[in-house]
């Protein structure tokens, strides 16, 4: 209660400190003017979640749908790539292993798609319109488009049927494997989740990378070593993509990064890049020696790409399960447009 009073004599009972503060009001815009004499009156005060429930709606994927559909896509996206380029080179084992391997993974991506969906109609409703905005849209027109095209290279690679519209196919699906193995990215980029919508910008990079060391270490497993050369190279840039793309990404997303860096997240996304490492360490030192070696080095890319997918995975659900993620990046980019000078 106030202790001042308002007489003829003026006020009687004011404390100094309190008087109004003269210009202190907010702007045009809303903002505070005047920000000498402005005391804080109460501390900031530390966020807490109404009766501690989620902010966001949590993810109800299943990771052994999701993560493996992520995983699989990029198989199959980036081996279709290093396929074409095989076969212009003159591998055709090589080439012959990687197109077989691209067909059972884009099927094991769409049947874990589906599965995820729940019923398979909801697949072919998904084609019923195209809408370029939507990331679903278009991936799953661009599932639909590869799919055929990448099971058309393989067939008539094994059977030795039509081998020009079996070229035609191999370099329909090698143009369409890069879009393949980035969209599941920007999919869950354009989510809210925080994990997922603050590295927009880096997840794609993630993603491609992961593909290409996945894709370079199944040519190491099932391709003879005589023609895996290119694969070695390949295994080293996509390695140090995702590495260095997931680095970058956990440092330039502040607080939304830090679920890829604790608990399961955590754990996997370290396993993940000390075996990719390994992996391509294995490749260039010692794929090139022996048929053991290669293979070696190809599971352990292999299973870093598995990884790196499943702690991307659990990272989005990490952070949408806790409320901090969501609103203490929103505050500071609402007090960094506030301290905004007026234009």
């Amino acid at each position: 209660m106030s202790t001042s009073d308002v007489g003829r004599d003026g006020v009687r009972g004011a404390r100094p400190g309190r008087e109004a503060q003269v210009g202190a009001g907010p702007d045009r815009r809303g903002r505070r003017r005047g920000r000498r004499g402005e005391k804080a009156m109460v501390p900031e005060a530390e966020f807490t979640s109404y009766y501690g429930r989620p902010v966001l709606k949590q993810p109800v994927w299943k990771a052994a749908d999701v993560a493996a559909y992520f995983f699989l896509g990029g198989l199959a996206g980036a081996g279709s790539v290093l396929a074409a380029g095989a076969q212009l080179t003159g591998r055709p084992a090589a080439a012959r292993a990687l197109k077989i391997s691209s067909l059972a993974a884009i099927a094991g991506s769409t049947a874990a798609l589906i599965h995820d969906l729940g019923r398979p109609e909801r697949f072919a409703h998904m084609l019923r319109v195209m809408k370029p905005t939507s990331p679903m849209s278009v991936g799953s027109w661009i599932l639909a488009a590869y799919g055929p095209a990448a099971g058309a290279a393989a067939v008539l690679d094994v059977t030795g049927l039509f081998p020009r519209p079996g070229r035609a196919a191999t370099a329909g699906a090698a143009a369409l494997g890069p879009a393949v193995a980035a969209y599941t990215a920007v999919l869950v980029a354009d989510t809210a989740v925080p994990a997922w919508h603050e590295v927009y910008r880096e997840l794609p990079f993630v993603f491609v990378g992961s593909g290409t060391a996945a894709a370079a270490g199944m040519a190491l497993l099932a391709a003879p070593v005589r023609e895996t050369g290119p694969m070695r190279t390949a295994a080293v840039a996509g390695a140090a993509l995702e590495v260095g793309a997931a680095r970058l990404m956990e440092r330039r997303a502040g607080l939304a990064a830090e679920p890829y860096t604790v608990g399961r997240a955590g754990r996997l996304m370290r396993a993940g890049e000390i075996l990719s490492a390994a992996g391509a360490a294995g490749a260039v030192l010692l794929g090139g020696r022996g048929r053991a070696a290669a293979a070696l080095s190809g599971a352990a890319l292999l299973a870093g790409s598995v990884c790196t997918r499943f702690g991307v995975f659990h990272a989005g659900v990490q952070s949408a399960r806790d409320p901090r993620y969501t609103v203490v990046p929103q505050r500071e980019r609402l007090a960094a447009r506030g301290s905004e000078p007026d234009s």
